[in-house]
């Protein structure tokens, strides 16, 4: 999680949003394309990077519009690691891809 502004930025089933932390209104949403699964967010003073699926996203910091995509061709399905992410949400991260694996294994 990460705070832009007034807004907590929350990444969740293949979507950012931003909610405002005063009052718990939502501010906006964005589905990252056909995306499902474990969302991780960077930020920036004026962009959320999200990784989701192996998948790389830059999104507008106030209006959450998607500035570019990157495929990330060629490095599998796994989870995005931005290198401030905080130890607790890495190991929920990776257990969640453990899981996944494991699920589409059987």
């Amino acid at each position: 999680m990460a705070k832009a502004g007034n807004n907590l930025i929350i990444g969740v089933g293949g979507s950012v949003l931003a909610i405002d932390s005063v009052t718990g209104d939502e501010r906006w949403r964005t589905k990252l394309k056909g995306m499902r699964g474990f969302v991780t967010i960077h930020e920036t003073p004026e962009r959320i990077f999200a990784g989701v699926s192996g998948e790389l996203w830059c999104l507008d910091r106030k209006t959450g519009d998607i500035q570019w995509h990157n495929k990330l061709k060629g490095l599998g399905l796994g989870v995005v690691a931005f290198t401030d992410t905080n130890a607790l949400v890495a190991i929920a991260a990776a257990e969640a891809a453990a899981r996944a694996a494991a699920a589409a294994a059987s």
